[in-house]
């Protein structure tokens, strides 16, 4: 008897992934809010609305606190759960933190309202997810372990069924493809679903970009599969860089076995709402129309859509626009170099940047970045592949590389945040705020203190012209 298909799912990434994809993470939480109540009747798997560069985005531009943005979706959000995507032993930074400090963080994102817990690893080194998902687990969330999928001679379907097999034995509740760059091709995508299907329980989500313009042939052939959750973005958000578009998806399968059942109808009103949105951003600059198109590049050079603007931003600045593509083929070479990581944040940033050192020096690891270094070092964990022994030697000298599970050498780190944040502290989250971006967050403190003494003598001056002396 054949077996009874589900309605395909989805995750809608409009509040996360689509605006970082496409717009830096700039829009602010009042631009989500009055389209809640309507995205709350969808019938959403999640919403994506937290992580990822959400947090720093929130205190470093736009002057709000993340945690207060995450609250007022909550409220807002009744019959859907939230997602967020979090970077392991990394959590939303960009360095590794003690086991205190991701358990903590994990505990108060759940407390002030993610359902979903999103965790990845830039090597997929699963020593540095399993912190994160012991404290999801312990906090009644739903840990979802996500693949970092990349393209190499070690990252076979015996890699990544061996790696499956090793995430549902660590409590995972779901398992997610994320695919950053768009690399993975519909027919790829066919055999890598087919192979974890086989090889583990764990029910499957797929996570694409539209970088390289295949990734709704993907999803198609990904949910034939029988992928159980695809990640798509309302269509003023959607495509370039960004997921495909939910409307497009919700009707590739409409009629099918795999319906999702969602309204187009309700869609389309969520997606006129946020069209102005869309319009503003590329009027004011803020959305490149390049970012919006296709580039099959991604496929020969692996580069996802953020680190190419990253790369021209970097070239521009040394006047050396010049070295565009002598940069995109060094990147391979330094990926091959660094043991052939995924490259996701922060191995994406560390090869790209080094890779244009490369280049603008005329001479390879001439000079030698400091986060080359932590990599070589073996401070990010452990990559599928070794090192090139030379350029580690010239990065590190005989310094002898950590082969351990990197934060078992850190201690416990929390009691020096709560000691360093007191005096601008007034609430909980305070603390891991700053203990993801010292600086920003204290900028962010002194801008928050300084909006409530506006507020209280604003409120003074209308109680004394209420109520004259």
């Amino acid at each position: 008897m054949a077996e009874q298909k589900k309605p395909l799912k989805i995750t809608e990434t409009v509040l996360r992934d689509a605006h970082q994809s496409l717009i830096a993470t700039r829009m602010t939480t009042e631009h989500m809010l009055p389209i809640i109540d309507k995205m709350d009747k969808v019938g959403y798997y999640s919403v994506e609305c937290w992580g990822g560069a959400t947090f720093d985005a929130c205190l470093r531009f736009l002057k709000e606190d993340p945690w207060e943005r995450l609250r007022k979706l909550k409220a807002g959000f009744k019959n859907t759960k939230l997602q967020m995507l979090f970077r392991g032993q990394n959590i939303l930074g960009y360095n590794h933190y003690s086991d205190d400090v991701v358990e903590y963080f994990v505990q108060k994102s759940i407390a002030n309202g993610i359902d979903i817990i999103r965790i990845f690893d830039c090597f997929n080194d699963l020593r540095n997810l399993c912190t994160a998902v012991k404290a999801a687990n312990k906090e009644k969330g739903h840990a979802q372990i996500a693949l970092s999928y990349t393209l190499g001679d070690a990252y076979t379907l015996d890699y990544w069924t061996k790696t499956a097999k090793e995430i549902e034995e660590m409590g995972a509740d779901s398992l997610c493809i994320k695919d950053m760059a768009g690399l993975l091709v519909p027919y790829e995508a066919t055999k890598l679903v087919k192979a974890l299907k086989a090889g583990t329980k764990l029910p499957i989500q797929i996570h694409t970009h539209y970088t390289s313009g295949v990734a709704s042939m993907t999803y198609l052939k990904a949910v034939e599969a029988g992928a159980d959750v695809i990640d798509t973005a309302m269509s003023p958000f959607s495509m370039g860089t960004s997921q495909p578009a939910t409307e497009v998806m919700v009707e590739t399968f409409k009629g099918t076995e795999y319906d999702t059942g969602l309204d187009q109808n309700l869609l389309a009103e969520i997606a006129d709402y946020f069209r102005p949105i869309q319009e503003q951003a590329l009027k004011s600059g803020l959305l490149n129309p390049k970012v919006m198109g296709v580039n099959i590049k991604t496929l020969l050079y692996q580069v996802p859509g953020g680190m190419l603007s990253n790369l021209v931003s970097q070239l521009k600045d040394a006047h050396a626009e010049d070295k565009y593509y002598q940069v995109l083929e060094e990147i391979p070479k330094v990926r091959k170099d660094f043991g052939e990581p995924p490259l996701v944040t922060p191995s994406s940033q560390i090869v790209g940047t080094q890779a244009v050192l490369n280049v603008l020096q005329g001479e390879r690891y001439k000079m030698i970045t400091k986060e080359s270094k932590k990599v070589l070092a073996g401070e990010f964990g452990q990559t599928v592949k070794p090192f090139n022994s030379g350029v580690q030697k010239k990065a590190i000298g005989n310094t002898k590389p950590i082969t351990c599970r990197p934060a078992d050498l850190i201690e416990p780190q929390l009691p020096k945040f709560e000691k360093e944040v007191a005096e601008w502290k007034q609430q909980e989250e305070d603390t891991l705020s700053y203990a993801l971006f010292p600086q920003v967050a204290v900028e962010f403190f002194k801008y928050r203190q300084a909006q409530q003494k506006k507020v209280d003598v604003t409120a003074a001056d209308t109680q004394n012209k209420a109520y004259p002396v």
